[in-house]
């Protein structure tokens, strides 16, 4: 009743003994342990500081403490007593999810050589199904002639290879990671996590033969132990596999091949190279043209490339040592394509603001070689100039096709190895989301890219290279209910405090609410931001933003710094989001919330969100500006800066030192501890927003204890606050929340519906001349 008190939080008791320390190696830490990198100049913390932890005991990295264990259900039991109320909105949202999908959907299909590849879903089923069929000439015509109806085959001939709701059955959790058909296309190599920590098992499925069984890897010869490993791939047979195995922080770091993968009892593996350096993370692929093995291990800020062929002789010794590309320089970060007889190479090399494109003769050791790509008229490509931003390069037979940014949105450009001829390609947004897609082909004539805009649902558009003029869209995304007439979008900037950074957003809203807006109103407004790493948060397509819209909130992205919307120097130091300048990634994400409040919303319909880094930027956020937002939506959020990062034990620690620092070293310790949102969670300020924290309890990236010790934190730091703080565990998932997609929006209306209610929106459906948001009836024939 509206009487009854409300339910009282779980509360973890606190330790005040306990502590982390940061500096040098405090007494009884394990040696084998680094305190820092060991090339690093700077000095470190001595004597070591104790940093109070008192919600430390929380902490289990076997996941099996019974009061841990007990304490995480509680919390979950705390967030359910609360938002029980809200089970009928939940059902909506989740209802309104759905309707907005083609639950029986197929992904492109992509042609490579015989066959065409690509998935379906199918309605009632969590997982995707992998499916081929036999190439022909008109299958675009097959495709587009397919009924609708899940028993119907989307092209004829149709096998499916690999049904993840199979892997599934039984399990909480399932993810596949790679999929890798090999070089005859008779077999396919798979990676799958049962249980979300990324651990990954690997599998052979002879595509020739349904009936054989699945062939197992197995650590060792005759052991029943599963090979875990974080990537694999074909070798120029179907004879050879490469794969890549994790150290105990799993940080990927040695690269295997192994031979006779077929027997149980007499395969062999070969260790062809491992990285020693606890801040470098490896990785394996192939060229794009299939001539070269390549290994990659890189820091944040400094890489390196080493190759085999794999068109040699087996008994030729390219085909068996690896070579360097270049060996790692210091801050000089670079990756290799392929093409013919040269090596194509993105870099910073010699500190360019941005990534340039240079080629080489395809030899090892060949940085003395490498110069500028130009145009025909003498111009660099790409000269990593401020304004133009290269992030990746594919060589097909006849171009190169170039991934980039310019004007703080995605690009593609083609460059012509006959006519020296760069070319961006066009669309009409204002901003948008765009990028090759799935091509197999190095010979192919025409790519395939992905595209969409915050109005736009994503399409797969083929595209000539020869004439971008010729374009043909394979497939467009339905989105049933959607009625983009009704709808809006907007980029413009926002004037950081410095009062010279102008901060890029991106918004999307229903042209009634911002009507409002216009007329002197003030709406709800739902604020998003990440910022870190140099990964970039675009205006993309995302359907589930439309219950949030269709209840009249306007949606908005900040770009802030520290992600790569305007090229490297956003992310990078002096004037960027890392390191010593990470707080320009919090004060531009208030600075955004300052100026919406000013012109659109109010604190007390103002709502904000971020997962992982981006739980870090809500957590500094709100520690900052607590009156300013109304709710915030904190996911598995990194969020005990200071603690982790003075523990290498913990996942990602050692290669995050060159992310945020090292709390350990003098340099970085006080900086790090004045913006860390577990050290500076204002006490007895009882404006806190509601809070929606999630974690997973396999979660490897950002550990359970992270978002548990900070809810803790926040009760006890404002106990008279009548704003919940609401915790959710995933006691069967990891980082990237439920691998079932059911789940997934189950969860996301928990997330939503906490939100709506929160800003007193949760009896508020869409407005009665909106898109009228019911399930679609299943689709006729023809169609």
């Amino acid at each position: 009743t509206a009487e009854d008190p409300p339910p009282a939080p779980p509360v973890a008791r606190r330790d005040e003994d306990l502590a982390a320390y940061a500096g040098v190696a405090p007494p009884g830490w394990d040696p084998s342990l680094p305190r820092r990198a060991d090339d690093s100049p700077l000095a470190m913390v001595d004597p070591p500081v104790a940093i109070p932890d008192p919600y430390g005991w929380l902490r289990d990295d076997d996941r099996e403490d019974e009061e841990i264990l007990d304490h995480l259900k509680a919390e979950n039991e705390y967030t359910e007593s609360v938002t029980g109320h809200l089970r009928g909105l939940r059902d909506e949202l989740y209802e309104e999810f759905l309707s907005a999908l083609e639950e029986t959907d197929y992904s492109t299909p992509r042609p490579r050589g015989d066959w065409l590849y690509y998935t379906r879903t199918f309605e009632g089923s969590s997982y995707a199904v992998y499916c081929r069929a036999p190439r022909t000439d008109d299958y675009l015509e097959a495709m587009r002639s397919w009924d609708g109806s899940k028993d119907s085959p989307v092209l004829p001939g149709e096998e499916v290879y690999l049904d993840v709701n199979d892997l599934a059955e039984n399990r909480t959790y399932c993810n596949v990671g790679a999929v890798a058909t090999s070089p005859s296309q008779d077999l396919v190599a798979y990676t799958v996590d049962y249980s979300g920590a990324e651990k990954y098992e690997a599998h052979v499925r002879n595509l020739s033969d349904p009936e054989d069984d699945d062939v197992a890897l197995k650590k060792a010869p005759g052991s029943d132990d599963m090979l875990e490993i974080s990537d694999i791939v074909w070798g120029k047979d179907d004879e050879t596999l490469y794969y890549m195995t994790m150290d105990d922080a799993q940080r990927p770091n040695r690269l295997y091949v192994r031979e006779n993968w077929k027997s149980e009892d007499d395969f062999a593996d070969t260790l062809l190279k491992e990285e020693t350096d606890a801040l470098f993370s490896s990785w394996v692929g192939k060229s794009f043209d299939k001539k070269y093995l390549f290994y990659g291990s890189g820091s944040k800020d400094t890489s390196e490339v080493w190759y085999i062929s794999l068109t040699a002789d087996d008994d030729d010794v390219d085909s068996r040592e690896m070579k360097c590309v270049s060996p790692r320089r210091n801050k000089v970060l670079y990756d290799v394509e392929s093409h013919g007889e040269s090596w194509y190479i993105v870099t910073n090399v010699d500190d360019s603001k941005n990534m340039k494109l240079m080629t080489s003769p395809a030899e090892p050791n060949s940085d003395a070689d490498w110069e500028l790509v130009k145009d025909g008229d003498g111009n660099p490509a790409f000269d990593g100039s401020p304004d133009k931003s290269l992030d990746d390069v594919t060589a097909f037979g006849t171009h190169l096709v170039l991934e980039g940014r310019e004007d703080g949105i995605p690009r593609v450009w083609t460059y012509s190895f006959e006519s020296r001829t760069l070319t961006r390609l066009e669309f009409d947004d204002a901003a948008y989301d765009v990028g090759l897609s799935t091509n197999y082909e190095v010979d192919a004539d025409r790519i395939a890219i992905g595209y969409s805009s915050m109005l736009t649902p994503p399409s797969t558009i083929e595209i000539s290279l020869d004439d971008d003029s010729e374009r043909t869209v394979l497939k467009t995304k339905a989105v049933h209910g959607y009625d983009e007439g009704l709808y809006g979008t907007d980029r413009s900037h926002v004037l950081s405090r410095d009062g010279e950074t102008r901060i890029p957003i991106s918004v999307v809203y229903r042209k009634d609410a911002m009507e409002k807006v216009h007329g002197g109103e003030r709406v709800p407004l739902h604020l998003y931001g990440y910022g870190s790493y140099g990964s970039s948060i675009e205006a993309d397509f995302d359907s589930s933003r439309l219950p949030l819209l269709d209840r009249g909130m306007i949606y908005v992205i900040a770009h802030v710094r520290g992600g790569g919307e305007l090229g490297r120097s956003w992310y990078e130091e002096p004037h960027g989001g890392k390191l010593l300048c990470k707080e320009n990634t919090f004060n531009d994400f208030v600075d955004v919330a300052r100026h919406l409040v000013g012109n659109w919303t109010t604190p007390d319909m103002l709502s904000c969100e971020g997962r992982s880094a981006g739980g870090l930027l809500i957590g500094a956020s709100i520690n900052q500006a607590p009156d300013l937002f109304r709710v915030a939506i904190l996911g598995v959020p990194f969020v005990d800066v200071v603690v982790t990062m003075t523990d290498a034990s913990i996942p990602l620690t050692t290669g995050e030192w060159i992310e945020w620092g090292n709390p350990n070293e003098e340099k970085y310790f006080q900086y790090m501890m004045d913006y860390s949102p577990m050290n500076n969670v204002q006490t007895g300020n009882n404006n806190y927003p509601s809070c929606w924290i999630t974690g997973g309890l396999y979660d490897p990236r950002v550990a359970y204890w992270e978002p548990a010790k900070f809810a803790a934190t926040l009760r006890h730091a404002n106990p008279d606050n009548e704003n919940p703080i609401c915790m959710k565990v995933d006691l069967s998932s990891g980082h990237f929340s439920a691998s079932d997609r059911y789940k997934y929006y189950r969860e996301l209306a928990r997330d939503y519906s906490f939100l709506l209610d929160q800003l007193g929106l949760a009896g508020r459906g869409g407005d009665d001349d909106g898109p009228g948001r019911r399930r679609p009836p299943p689709p006729g024939p023809g169609r």
